[in-house]
């Protein structure tokens, strides 16, 4: 099934029969991808007076809880309101979910004993692109990425000027495979965060950031459509589950 999309006087077709999952989901039944140290998501049968509610029980449904934290535990999208005093909710400030995006593969520069994307590998991608979305795949990319443990580990993150960078060239939507834009310990500073949304002036309400990405090593850097489908929680962040299309024509 095909779909023709008007974008600014252009026409995008796709191919909607054929969307491409980026999105790490909660398995139980799989290793589980971890951060910041707290303890793994839980999905487990509730209980009605010592009862438990499942099919395989004698029930007519299964019944199951979720205890989860979406930073942690799984595909989040978050808004300024993740490290605003006043917290907003990305269910309120995303209210668009089509954007034309860019798939870029970076390795990581090595400084000292960090790894970091640069404002120089960001502009090599993309060059004179225009794009409302990144969605940046790093080297290695091995699918133990999906069940990474990455407390106290270092992983890579975008410099400030990286992030300047894509608010200069009108990225609405970062995505990345990492844990956090940011360094893992920073003092605090969230030197990315508050640079791409644009905390010290007009903050970018609508801009989002997507974490926990994982893009298949057979889908090849370019220009997608991407479905930018959120969970509806009223909170700063929730889990998510952004679908590329290869733009056909």
């Amino acid at each position: 099934m095909k779909a023709i999309i008007e974008y600014n006087s252009r026409k995008i077709e796709i191919n909607v029969s054929e969307p491409i999952d980026i999105s790490i989901p909660i398995d139980m039944s799989k290793g589980k991808i971890n951060a910041w140290g707290i303890d793994d998501p839980k999905i487990e049968v509730e209980s009605f007076d010592g009862y438990e509610v499942s099919v395989a029980n004698g029930a007519v449904v299964n019944f199951n809880s979720i205890q989860f934290n979406p930073h942690s535990h799984i595909t989040h999208t978050e808004c300024v309101g993740h490290i605003t005093e006043k917290v907003y909710s990305v269910n309120k400030c995303l209210k668009h979910y089509l954007f034309l995006a860019e798939v870029v593969t970076v390795a990581p520069e090595q400084i000292g004993d960090d790894f970091v994307i640069s404002e120089k590998q960001l502009k090599t991608a993309l060059r004179n692109k225009k794009r409302d979305a990144i969605v940046i795949r790093t080297l290695p990319n091995l699918s133990d990425k999906k069940a990474m443990r990455y407390f106290n580990t270092n992983p890579a993150y975008l410099s400030e000027d990286a992030a300047f960078y894509l608010v200069e060239k009108g990225i609405k939507h970062l995505l990345v495979d990492l844990p956090s834009v940011d360094k893992e310990k920073d003092d605090g500073n969230l030197l990315v965060h508050n640079a791409f949304w644009q905390t010290s002036g007009k903050m970018r309400m609508d801009a989002t950031i997507t974490e926990f990405i994982y893009v298949p090593n057979n889908v090849e850097d370019g220009e997608y459509l991407l479905n930018l489908m959120i969970a509806p929680f009223e909170n700063d962040a929730t889990p998510s589950k952004p679908i590329l299309y290869k733009i056909v024509s």
